[in-house]
């Protein structure tokens, strides 16, 4: 598991970090860790024959583990602080990122648009899943049946229609986004018609619509020359599609 502790700590937090004990860790885990368990999430402490604890995450197929000394490490690079709260709410955090079951995706999938290479030069489609203010990623089991994986994909972007998504349009451009979870923004271009329909019936008409898109990030639409104007112009990594092509683009 990857280590995200939530909130961004402040230039000083992270150049002059406080140390988060291992002790302070247990204590917090102690008392919040069975109010993360659900019926299908078992999240524990468990004692190694050799060494210190280690946190214990199970969820279907699903498996991940971290020695309790390890993940003291990482919230005190990461700038938690040491403090009952900060340390709770890190933890919190932690467990929300945790790896997406098959049959959480299956369940609840969403399909967005994510970078297809670590150079983002490239972008396809991935099932997420949102946990609260965030959306995890899926990445399909080893063992899981290709007929499987088509039917949660499948399934994952008959929910993304249903996402509700704000449309404003600004000028020649139309601007799509998710208030709560930004990187759901790009499920709008599962149906890119209907797409058009709202931007026209919002007063944009474009029939050769590109899409300028940054995984994780609201969705820009315009008509061709604008949308090259509009990648030349942004500092972040993009991709411009026309939405032709949306349907043509890989799975991860």
């Amino acid at each position: 598991m990857t280590a995200p502790f939530g909130g961004s700590a402040g230039l000083l937090q992270r150049l002059r970090p406080q140390r988060v004990g291992v002790a302070d860790l247990r204590e917090v885990a102690d008392a919040l860790l069975p109010s993360l368990c659900t019926s299908d999430l078992s999240v524990r402490l468990v004692q190694r024959a050799h060494g210190g604890s280690v946190v214990l995450v199970e969820e279907h197929e699903r498996c991940a583990q971290t020695s309790l000394g390890e993940l003291a490490d990482d919230m005190t690079d990461a700038g938690v602080r040491p403090t009952t709260a900060g340390i709770a709410t890190a933890l919190s955090s932690w467990v929300a990122h945790r790896p997406v079951s098959d049959a959480a995706a299956a369940g609840t999938g969403v399909a967005v648009l994510d970078w297809a290479d670590n150079g983002r030069t490239s972008v396809g489609w991935r099932v997420v899943v949102r946990r609260g203010s965030i959306a995890v990623p899926w990445a399909p089991g080893a063992a899981a049946p290709a007929r499987e994986v088509h039917r949660i994909r499948s399934a994952a972007s008959g929910r993304s229609r249903d996402v509700d998504l704000d449309l404003r349009v600004e000028g020649p451009v139309a601007l799509w986004s998710h208030e709560a979870v930004p990187t759901l923004a790009t499920a709008v271009l599962v149906a890119p018609q209907r797409m058009l329909e709202r931007a026209l019936a919002a007063g944009l008409a474009m029939d050769d619509m590109h899409v300028v898109a940054t995984p994780h990030r609201p969705v820009a639409c315009a008509r061709p020359a604008i949308a090259a104007r509009l990648a030349g112009e942004t500092t972040e990594d993009s991709v411009t599609v026309p939405w032709r092509l949306l349907a043509d683009l890989p799975w991860l």
